[in-house]
């Protein structure tokens, strides 16, 4: 995740923090183009970094790859990448064969499920904002999406506790204050949702 071209917190295009409310069959809000431009590029960040060394390009009808055609991932450790362990853990911390294992059948669906969930975000929120009226399904992919979002910020942030306040140890001028500001209303945007659906 990149940490340029977002508008800093008290930028006036994304002061209104947009937020969801109830409509029948699931949830409606409104977003600024800026408000609209952030979740459409950090969601968009997160369906390339889960599906960047998927095997699924591998799964169509002319692969020879038995394996790959039956959806089973060719990744048994955690990966490298911090963002990528967060959101695609193993399933077992204490057995490294079973986590293996569990990994081999799960992780290729676990990734496409993010990859949907992502896309459905995109479809229904225009780059230029806008009014958007989710259905019940749509509000769960959005739910997993932003919470997709939050938890690579999380890592890149070095939060460790949600109710942590990190925007009281950041330098001023320091690039991840504008990220801080984004994680805030992401939380912000995902209660109003729950709470739109409740």
């Amino acid at each position: 995740m990149s940490w340029d071209s977002f508008p800093e917190e008290g930028d006036e295009s994304i002061s209104a923090a947009a937020a969801f409310r109830p409509v029948p069959g699931g949830a409606a809000a409104f977003f600024e183009e800026a408000q609209a431009g952030v979740v459409r590029s950090l969601v968009s960040q997160i369906a390339e970094l889960v599906s960047a060394d998927s095997n699924a390009a591998e799964s169509g009808p002319g692969s020879s790859d038995m394996e790959a055609q039956l959806g089973l991932s060719k990744h048994v450790e955690l990966p490298d990448d911090p963002v990528l362990a967060r959101l695609l853990p193993d399933g077992y911390s204490d057995d490294a064969q079973a986590a293996a294992e569990f990994r081999r059948y799960t992780e290729e669906t676990l990734r496409s499920g993010k990859v949907a969930s992502a896309q459905a975000v995109l479809s229904s929120l225009p780059p230029s904002g806008g009014e958007v009226r989710l259905s019940e399904p749509e509000c769960q992919q959005w739910l997993r999406a932003l919470n997709d979002v939050r938890l690579a910020l999380s890592v890149r942030l070095g939060i460790t506790d949600e109710n942590e306040d990190l925007s009281q140890r950041l330098l001023p001028g320091d690039p991840r204050s504008a990220y801080v500001w984004v994680y805030q209303w992401l939380a912000y945007l995902q209660d109003s949702l729950i709470e739109a659906l409740s």
